[in-house]
């Protein structure tokens, strides 16, 4: 009992001190907002193959090069593997399952950190057939205001729409028509 007694004040302790070192950098410039307003963007497409194949053929870490027509490199780490850094967004994987990832941004300095993260996953829905889930969270209060939040999130809902598309033609069988310059 005094040992759970004593993990337990220790435990009090860490977080305590973790509570007060948090404080002080945000009264420094920290990137921490003080007051976050979450979002989350769900989305889903139906997919006429099964969910191996599917994963198989747009899964990858970097895949996101072609599907949402952006160069991709890993830039630390293993690509597919826990820890690795893509050069799109910076982003970290940091979890995955057979079929699905997870990532994040980390923060950066003097900028208010929003904490976003992506979900992507191929579904099994029958023998022959899947879809894909792709779900993002972040906070969006560092906005001026809810029309600037609000167009934010449409070009979001756009932009990953057309990456989900883009992920079914792949997995389908089909071609992308080639991007068109900048």
């Amino acid at each position: 009992m005094r040992k759970q007694v004593t993990r337990i004040g220790a435990g009090c302790a860490v977080a305590l001190a973790c509570v007060t070192t948090a404080g002080a950098q945000t009264a420094s410039g920290s990137v921490v907002v003080a007051s976050p307003t979450y979002t989350s963007i769900p989305l889903e497409i139906e997919i006429d193959r099964p969910a191996p194949e599917v994963w198989e053929r747009v899964g990858g870490y970097c895949d996101i090069g072609e599907w949402f027509g952006i160069p991709c490199e890993i830039t630390s780490g293993t690509e597919n593997e826990f820890g690795a850094v893509r050069s799109v967004g910076n982003e970290i994987l940091v979890g995955k399952t057979e079929l699905s990832y997870t990532y994040t941004q980390a923060p950066r300095e003097d900028r208010p950190y929003n904490l976003y993260h992506g979900t992507l996953e191929a579904r099994p829905v029958t023998e022959t057939t899947s879809k894909l889930v792709y779900t993002l969270i972040f906070d969006n209060s560092m906005l001026a205001d809810d029309a600037a939040r609000e167009a934010d999130r449409e070009r979001r809902v756009g932009a990953f729409t057309r990456a989900l598309e883009n992920m079914k033609t792949l997995a389908e069988g089909g071609t992308l028509p080639p991007r068109q310059p900048r």
